[in-house]
């Protein structure tokens, strides 16, 4: 078994018998895209704004999430590529709206955090909701690889 497929099955085995599976679906995104947020608007060195404008905490969670999911699998990687790419684009859409980019950011994190507790609210409730946010980049990568699976996708 290589490494990609034990993390998924390590993955998988919290989340067999979620409550909501639908709720937990919707929730693991906003994790993420709440998580990247608050990264993207905590301040920054000024050697990174010297070399890009875009170049943040988020923006580096995002690539070095890149490079690991390009590690554990290339068909993954590229079916991760246009989420990570749209979490990129709202972050900066953000920045230039109206919208507080942390307010939001903070908003969908608590959102998600409850809907991942939600999914998991009958099978180890809090226990399973905390290991979820400490593999919040592996969350992804595992409803892709349901995805994939049904559609007889190898990853």
């Amino acid at each position: 078994m290589n490494e990609t497929e034990r993390w998924l099955q390590r993955y998988a085995g919290n989340h067999e018998n979620l409550t909501w599976r639908w709720v937990y679906w919707a929730a693991v995104p906003m994790v993420v895209l709440g998580a990247v947020g608050v990264l993207w608007n905590l301040p920054i060195p000024e050697e990174f704004a010297k070399i890009s404008p875009l170049l943040n905490w988020g923006s580096a969670f995002l690539m070095v999430s890149t490079i690991y999911y390009f590690i554990l699998s290339l068909s993954l990687a590229i079916g991760l590529l246009p989420f990570i790419l749209g979490v990129g684009f709202l972050q900066v859409w953000l920045l230039h709206s109206d919208f507080s980019p942390l307010r939001v950011s903070v908003g969908l994190l608590l959102a998600g955090i409850i809907g991942v507790w939600l999914g998991h609210r009958h099978q180890h409730g809090f226990r399973a909701t905390i290991e979820d946010l400490q593999t919040i980049m592996i969350g992804p990568a595992w409803l892709l690889s349901v995805i994939y699976r049904r559609l007889g996708i190898p990853y």
